[in-house]
């Protein structure tokens, strides 16, 4: 698919913002929709078409690019939206629709079937980099349906991210995203763990980063992340508030196959004592200061 394609991108918050930029930059036709317009203000004076609503946005689009934070944002934007908008015949043919946000892999698998049967296919493609990845197009973008949709996208993708994955039908992008929020958040609470013992033991932080980052300790949480932790920096890339849902779908998912997962049971509980310490807006390095605070009450 050319890079001027017609497309639309309805979400353009701390990631969307930054990955609609790069399909405008890319030469792509773009219209955009956000709950609020102020957040268009940079794309629209940089060209890019104001949508009041969604089903305005997704009408002339050959591709539709969704960034919105939960399940039921999805779905609203789905169903209110293109899925009338179909059902009218008032889209292009073949449209295909991207969700590049993290929902539950069941409403994925029915938002497809639904929206297959007006001719439109649906990608979950969740992606992962955080607001530095979207800001520089390096993220790594996991895509489930269907693969020759995934192909037809590609230079669209290309544009905002640097790995490109197709993880299998509809349901698998979402499902590998998962195993990567599992991953990064008992990484990060590892990281907290590891800097609290560091701190109350009178090491030297920064030393302490340059030591372990470069050997088998390493990982994108303790290069990324752990500066902020010792700095108090608390600004959010992905905030917690985020964090914590994808830990949820994570939760369910595990339930739905019988799995009892210790570490992310307990690192969603401490994100909920995060949020408890009214921290759901800050950055997920937050963290640190709920595991310090805790550590020192033992």
């Amino acid at each position: 698919m050319a890079l001027q394609t017609n497309v639309a991108f309805i979400g353009l918050g701390i990631m969307g913002l930054p990955m609609a930029g790069h399909l405008l930059a890319a030469g792509c036709s773009l219209t955009v929709h956000s709950r609020t317009k102020a957040k268009a203000d940079p794309l629209l004076a940089r060209g890019a078409r104001w949508a009041v609503t969604p089903a305005e946005a997704a009408r002339h689009a050959e591709v539709v690019f969704i960034c919105v934070p939960d399940t039921p944002d999805v779905q609203q934007v789905v169903m209110d939206g293109i899925l009338p908008a179909a059902a009218a015949g008032d889209v292009v043919p073949g449209q295909i629709v991207v969700d590049h946000s993290t929902i539950s892999p069941s409403a994925t698998r029915n938002m497809a079937a639904v929206l297959a049967g007006h001719g439109i296919q649906f990608l979950d493609a969740p992606v992962s980099g955080g607001d530095s990845g979207a800001r520089n197009a390096t993220l790594s973008i996991m895509v489930g349906g269907d693969e020759s949709s995934f192909e037809k996208i590609r230079p669209l993708l290309k544009a905002m991210g640097k790995t490109l994955t197709w993880c299998g039908p509809s349901g698998a992008g979402q499902l590998t995203k998962l195993v990567n929020q599992i991953l990064v958040s008992v990484t990060n609470l590892a990281v907290c763990e590891a800097l609290t013992f560091a701190r109350e033991n009178e090491l030297d932080l920064q030393k302490t980063l340059a030591a372990v980052s470069g050997g088998a300790a390493g990982s994108w949480q303790l290069a990324n992340l752990g500066p902020r932790m010792v700095d108090g920096d608390f600004a959010p890339g992905f905030m917690i508030k985020l964090q914590q849902k994808d830990l949820r779908l994570a939760l369910e998912a595990a339930k739905d196959r019988g799995l009892d997962l210790a570490a992310l049971s307990l690192v969603h509980r401490l994100f909920a004592t995060a949020i408890d310490d009214h921290r759901e807006n800050q950055g997920t390095q937050a963290l640190f200061a709920v595991v310090e605070k805790a550590a020192k009450r033992r």
